[in-house]
């Protein structure tokens, strides 16, 4: 199916949005598979997106102007917890998944480009607005970067974690390659004050379209395993339908547990999932320390079916993705 109509449709809902833009058309690898979903995935499927604190580039974790440090830790047996969409004004509430809308808690998302070429780095700018309809430019830093941005197609392939950089005037801007044809969808997810002065998590979403004929993928059976090059990450854990449970991520090489695990934005690993069919996002950070080797979450499963889970980690100063999908009855 050609997505060329798509990219039409989206380019002329975008002359709506407010001003200041004219947006342009501990098993062992092997060992069992039990039923998990990964930590404190209290997803927010409110309208907006949440996606919480995560950073992949290896650039400088310095600030820009006006960005304040909003940066935290969580302490060894921190309750279940998850970043997500805002929910009145105050950060992301229980059972919801975010990322479905341009708009969330006062703020806007408006880009700049939104139509792409297969295979060719673009730049994608945008800009985040604020209630006033002006650009915010005053963002906390959290987990070592003040905007965390997540891209993968609708078909849950083509996972990107990057971080874009802002200018003085609030025009947010990062190179993206998008590989194949269709709908993407891009995350912003960020912590700012609200109309208040209370800092506010938001996670809002835009469609990106690559013109051609898309040809979705299918999505991998539910496994508890993936390998990752020389390495195999696997998972512990069972969640629940609105109850977080903790949720293990274990890394190994050769069949042994890596020791060598190092932190990757301020944490040992990261966690995002995005719910097949609508793409609600969910980005779960671990608790500070490793629980006898493993990367704890804690994971609150939004609703049923299908998730697609990314867990960042890295060794030897790489990162890496390792994607499992999670089936929630």
């Amino acid at each position: 199916m050609s997505v060329e109509q798509a990219g039409t449709r989206d380019q002329r809902e975008l002359t709506d949005e407010p001003d200041a833009i004219e947006p342009a058309p501990v098993p062992a690898p092997g060992g069992g598979r039990m039923a998990l979903f990964v930590g404190g995935l209290i997803l927010a499927l409110v309208g907006g997106f949440g996606l919480g604190r995560l950073n992949t580039d290896s650039g400088g974790t310095s600030a820009p102007a006006g960005v304040t440090s909003g940066d935290h830790t969580h302490a060894p047996g921190t309750a279940p917890h998850e970043h997500g969409p805002a929910s009145a004004g105050t950060g992301p509430s229980a059972g919801e998944v975010g990322g479905l809308a341009l708009s969330s808690a006062g703020f806007t998302m408006v880009p700049v480009t939104g139509a792409f070429q297969v295979g060719q780095s673009q730049p994608f700018q945008f800009r985040v607005l604020g209630a006033d309809r002006k650009p915010v430019t005053n963002f906390a830093v959290v987990h070592e970067k003040p905007l965390h941005m997540i891209v993968a197609r609708r078909d849950l392939s083509g996972y990107q974690h990057v971080h874009p950089t802002m200018a003085p005037d609030g025009t947010w801007s990062v190179p993206l390659t998008l590989a194949t044809p269709g709908i993407w969808r891009a995350y912003a997810d960020f912590t700012a004050p609200d109309a208040a002065g209370k800092q506010t998590a938001v996670t809002l979403g835009v469609d990106l379209v690559v013109n051609g004929d898309y040809v979705p993928r299918g999505l991998p059976p539910a496994a508890r395993e993936a390998s990752v090059g020389e390495f195999t990450v696997t998972y512990e854990g069972t969640p629940q339908l609105g109850a977080s449970a903790p949720v293990l991520f274990r890394v190994f090489a050769n069949g042994s547990p890596v020791a060598g695990l190092e932190r990757y934005l301020g944490s040992y690993g990261h966690l995002v999932a995005l719910r097949a069919g609508d793409m609600g996002y969910v980005h779960v950070h671990p608790e500070a320390e490793l629980v006898g080797g493993a990367v704890k979450f804690w994971l609150a499963a939004p609703s049923p079916g299908d998730y697609r889970l990314f867990f960042d980690f890295q060794v030897g100063g790489v990162v890496r993705t390792a994607e499992l999908t999670l089936t929630v009855a």
